[in-house]
């Protein structure tokens, strides 16, 4: 696990992933021109009242692309 510090709308706010989450949605951000605090804006954004957690979310989101990713290919 690996915490980082991010700022969403101007709240800096820590969260704690796996490398490889972190690997990804760095990878995500820089392949949609975004910054990685924009991108984790994004996401939380987008959360529902049932997601409380931002940490679940964007692992969540890391998966779903993945996922389109895999999809696409076939």
């Amino acid at each position: 696990m690996r915490k980082r510090s991010v700022t969403i709308d101007g709240h800096r706010t820590s969260i704690s992933l796996e490398d490889a989450f972190w690997t990804e949605l760095s990878a995500l951000s820089q392949a949609r021109g975004l910054s990685l605090n924009a991108l984790v804006a994004e996401i939380d954004r987008g959360r529902t009242q049932e997601q409380t957690n931002l940490s679940s979310a964007l692992r969540l989101y890391v998966l779903h692309e993945l996922k389109q990713r895999t999809i696409s290919r076939d």
